[in-house]
């Protein structure tokens, strides 16, 4: 094999092959470092491969840059498919990279001790799994992420240089400078090519600013926008044509995202108005994790088309994501709406609640007559009358105890220790039944493996001979299709969808 879970599974002649030939397949699974230069390269670099003895081969950008090498200017590092077939690997490294994803080692009074404390392991423990799996530290795959976010933003945007040093997680501009100094030899200024003059020029709060994110092949766009559309709350999301666009709240400050689908350079362009820069590593992942750039949908696809039942639905929809969650509390307030008054009346009363207590986000924000409001936060929800909305008691004693839940403990929907103890953590919660747990764990922290064989759909769509499995019974058929449970179930229901549509 070219690549297997563990950094010592590459196989440097196949990986020379795959440079040679430039296989699109390996981009963002496998990375070459040329001793001759000190850069890494994507397998597709235009420029002609190097000397088989002067490359060495990395399954992440991280590692080739812990082990020294710089980025390519004519590849970009930065721009190859996210990433995601290390979530079957390890769920502490899945779980990880996800938090630093969302900052948890930015700022100069991040830890590694603090990361590994949230993840519930040690530090010399996650230090271990970080090189085994992916070939650098904790640490250094942060400073990948912030140089290789930086040198997006520098070529992609005509942001200031602040507020790209800003945006990409660097404590200051000074550190900002002084890393692409080290890396690139030459101020990040220097970076910048002529050919973004054409792009407006000013800062996120004023003309927002539009990032690519690259996916691999292939991408089911409109099984997601259709899921985004059936769910879209008025006021805060919206679905028009072939775009998805929503309010966005964070750290008290609201804005908004627009999403469209770019097939023909494998991608989504996500424009972000937000009033704070800083921002934007968070919001960006967020965006990858609702529309799920990060699958490795070959080897999914290839896992589950082994099973006769999930075969023909597979490739009749190639490249199908699982969608995720924008926010954990509020896919879960959703989720006891929905329960509470189906039918579609869920979605009515959670633009309700948006109008009554979420903030309102205005033109210069991003907001239109269909993006009014943001969804509100734990906060906003307990201080709200939510008896004046109509509700009734028990809801009103279930979303109250959601909410205070949520602010007693801030990292309540982040992923942490196995798929079992998360669902059982979320379960803890009042209202929070097993089916609304394990969708928050599949929806919001991203498990892959997570399957909520209690849901009715869902064993109506596996019935076989009009007859539906029992849960118990759902979960023993659905043993073969791990660890990617989560991407059967999606296939289940868009097949049932489409049969009764």
């Amino acid at each position: 094999m070219l690549l297997s879970r563990a950094m010592d599974g590459l196989d440097p002649k196949a990986c020379y092959r795959a440079l040679q030939t430039r296989d699109e397949r390996f981009d963002g699974r496998l990375f070459v470092g040329v001793t001759s230069t000190g850069i890494y390269c994507r397998p597709v670099c235009p420029a002609g491969p190097a000397k088989f003895e002067n490359c060495r081969f990395f399954a992440t950008a991280a590692a080739a840059q812990e082990a020294g090498f710089r980025p390519c200017l004519r590849c970009r590092p930065e721009t190859a498919p996210d990433l995601g077939s290390w979530r079957g690997t390890s769920n502490t490294v899945s779980r990880g990279l996800a938090l630093i994803a969302d900052g948890a080692l930015d700022g100069d009074e991040a830890s590694v001790d603090a990361l590994a404390e949230r993840l519930g392991v040690g530090a010399r423990h996650l230090r271990r799994l970080f090189m085994q799996h992916l070939g650098a530290s904790p640490v250094t795959v942060a400073q990948t992420r912030r140089v290789l976010f930086a040198k997006q933003l520098i070529h992609e945007t005509r942001l200031p240089m602040t507020e790209v040093a800003m945006a990409s997680g660097f404590g200051s501009v000074r550190r900002f400078n002084e890393t692409f100094r080290r890396l690139f030899h030459r101020p990040p200024s220097a970076l910048r090519r002529k050919v973004v003059t054409a792009l407006p020029e000013g800062s996120v709060a004023a003309t927002g600013v539009t990032v690519r994110l690259r996916y691999r092949p292939p991408y089911d766009w409109t099984a997601i926008l259709s899921h985004l559309r059936a769910w879209a709350i008025d006021g805060i999301e919206r679905v028009d044509g072939e775009s998805y666009a929503r309010t966005v709240q964070q750290d008290g400050e609201a804005g908004t995202v627009e999403i469209v689908h770019l097939s023909h350079v494998r991608s989504l362009a996500a424009t972000i108005r937000f009033p704070s820069v800083r921002a934007l590593p968070r919001i960006v992942a967020r965006i990858r994790r609702v529309f799920d750039l990060g699958a490795d949908v070959a080897t999914i696809d290839g896992h589950l088309a082994r099973d006769p039942l999930l075969a023909p639905l597979v490739a009749e929809r190639p490249g199908l994501r699982a969608p995720g969650g924008w926010d954990g509390f509020e896919l879960a307030t959703r989720a006891l709406l929905d329960r509470a008054v189906p039918a579609g009346g869920g979605r009515q009363l959670a633009a309700s609640l948006a109008r009554a207590c979420g903030a309102r986000v205005s033109v210069a924000q991003g907001g239109d007559a269909g993006l009014t409001h943001a969804f509100p936060d734990a906060a906003q929800v307990v201080g709200a009358d939510r008896a004046a909305l109509g509700m009734s008691a028990p809801l009103c004693i279930a979303l109250a105890g959601l909410a205070r839940a949520a602010l007693a403990d801030p990292s309540l929907f982040e992923p942490r220790g196995t798929l079992e103890r998360t669902v059982a953590r979320l379960r803890g919660i009042r209202g929070i039944d097993d089916r609304t747990a394990r969708d928050i764990a599949l929806r919001v922290t991203r498990e892959p493996d997570a399957f909520p064989a209690r849901d009715d759909l869902l064993r109506a769509a596996a019935s076989r001979d009009g007859t539906r499995p029992s849960p118990d019974e759902l979960l023993r058929r659905a043993e073969r299709w791990r660890p990617w449970r989560a991407y059967a179930a999606q296939h289940l229901w868009i097949a049932w969808s489409d049969a009764h549509a």
